[in-house]
C-alpha cells in the first residue's frame, strides 16, 4: 500500500548548484569567482575540517557504536568538541546519538510507518497549508508537493497522530524541516519525539500545547535574566514598553531555526541537543549584550526592528557562541522558574534549568 502523502505531485525546475549555498539555500547574492587568497584559505579550512572529521569518526565509532562509551570516559572532551561544532557530514548521526532518538527508533520498529500509512490526523489540512512556509528558500522544500514537502508532511502528520494532545502547531515545521535536511523521515520523527517528550532533557511539548504554557514561562524567565544581567537595557525596555514576547517567542518555539542564519542555527542546535534549552537563553542574552550600546539608544519602533533584525557581525557563530558560553544562567533560571510557578499557582510542564544543572563551562 502506498503511503498517504500530499496529492498532485508538481515538480518544478531545480536551481543550478551555483545558485545555492553549501547548505542548499538559494544565495542572496552571487559572488564573483574567488581570488587566490580565498582559494588558499578554502584549502586550509578544508584540511582542518578533514582532521576534525577523523577525530569525530574515531570518537563515535562505526554507526555510533563507540559513542556512549566515549561520552562516559571523556564527557568534557565531547562537550568541548560539540561546542566547536559537529562536522556537517556527521551531524545527522551525532544529533540522533546525543538526543536519545536512536534508542527510541530501535525500541519502536514499524511505529512510524504505521502512523504515516494507516492513521488519519485532524491536522492534515493545517499541515498542508503551512508546508510551503517552511524554509521556502531551500532547494529541498521548494518543489510544490515535491519530495521535501512530502517528507515534511509525513513527519508532521505522524507526530500529530502520535501525540494528539499536541497535534500540530505551525512552529513545529521548522524543527522537522531542519531535521529532514540531515536524516531520513523516520529518524527525524523520532528526534522530534525525543525533544518534545524529553528523552534526554526536559520535555518541550509545552511549547506547543494550547496557550503555549512553556513559551510563557521561558519568556518570563528571559525577561528576568535581561533585567538582572543587562539592567540598563532592561530599564530601557521598560521605558519603551518592550517585552520578550515581541521578539523572542520564535527563539524558543523554533530554537533559532526560523529567520536566523542557517550556519548559526546549526551550531546552536549542536549544543541545544547535547546541553538542553539553556543555550537558547544564553544565545539570546549574548545577542542583546553584543548589541547593547546601540539598543539602549533606540526608540520603540527602531528598537523592535533591531531586535528582529540583528546585524550580520552579531550573527557570527565564532563571535557570538563563545560569548554565550561564558554567560552563567542556571541559578537565575531556577529561581525565576519557581517565581513563575508561584505567581501562576501551578506547575508548568518542562523546565529550563534541568539541562542547565549540567552547566560546567569548558576552559
Amino acid at each position: 500500500m502506498e503511503r498517504k502523502t500530499i496529492d498532485g505531485f508538481e515538480p518544478g525546475p531545480l536551481p543550478s548548484p551555483r545558485q545555492v549555498d553549501r547548505f542548499g539555500f538559494l544565495k542572496q547574492e552571487h559572488n564573483s569567482s574567488p581570488d587566490a587568497i580565498t582559494k588558499i584559505r578554502s584549502t586550509h579550512v578544508q584540511e582542518r575540517e578533514e582532521r576534525r572529521v577523523r577525530k569525530w569518526r574515531k570518537m563515535i565509532g562505526i554507526g555510533g557504536s563507540d559513542w556512549k562509551h566515549y561520552v562516559r570516559r571523556k564527557p568534557h572532551v565531547v562537550k568541548r568538541r560539540i561546542r566547536k561544532g559537529i562536522p556537517d557530514c556527521l551531524r545527522g548521526l551525532v544529533w540522533q546519538l546525543i538526543s536519545g532518538s536512536r534508542d527510541l527508533l530501535l525500541m519502536n520498529p514499524g511505529v512510524y510507518e504505521q502512523l504515516v500509512i494507516y492513521e488519519t490526523s485532524a491536522s492534515e489540512l493545517d499541515i498542508i497549508r503551512d508546508i510551503s512556509r517552511t524554509f521556502p528558500s531551500h532547494v529541498f522544500f521548494q518543489q510544490r508537493h515535491g519530495p521535501g514537502q512530502r517528507s515534511l508532511y509525513n513527519v508532521l502528520k505522524a507526530y500529530s497522530v502520535f501525540d494528539r494532545n499536541v497535534g500540530y502547531v505551525q512552529g513545529m515545521g521548522f524543527l522537522a524541516g531542519l531535521l529532514l535536511l540531515y536524516m531520513s523521515e523516520e529518524d527525524a520523527f523520532w528526534l522530534l519525539v525525543a525533544l518534545l517528550k524529553g528523552a534526554v532533557h526536559a520535555p518541550m511539548e509545552g511549547l506547543y500545547l494550547a496557550g503555549l504554557p512553556l513559551v510563557q514561562q521561558y519568556l518570563f524567565q528571559f525577561d528576568n535574566l535581561v533585567r538582572e544581567q543587562l539592567p540598563k537595557l532592561g530599564e530601557h525596555f521598560t521605558q519603551e514598553m518592550i517585552n520578550p514576547s515581541m521578539y523572542a517567542s520564535q527563539w524558543f518555539i523554533t530554537v533559532f531555526s526560523y529567520s536566523f542564519p542557517f550556519h548559526l542555527a546549526l551550531r546552536i542546535w549542536d549544543v541545544f541537543l547535547y546541553e538542553g534549552v539553556t543555550i537558547v537563553f544564553k544565545v539570546g542574552l549574548a545577542l542583546l549584550k553584543y548589541c547593547h550600546d546601540d539598543l539602549v539608544k533606540l526608540p520603540f519602533e527602531k528598537l523592535i526592528h533591531a531586535l528582529r533584525n540583528f546585524p550580520e557581525d552579531a550573527m557570527d557563530p565564532d563571535t557570538l557562541l563563545p560569548m554565550a558560553y561564558s554567560i552563567k544562567v542556571s541559578k537565575q533560571l531556577e529561581e525565576s522558574k519557581h517565581l513563575y510557578e508561584t505567581k501562576h499557582g501551578k506547575e508548568i510542564q518542562g523546565d529550563a534549568e534541568t539541562s542547565g544543572k549540567q552547566e560546567q563551562e569548558v576552559h
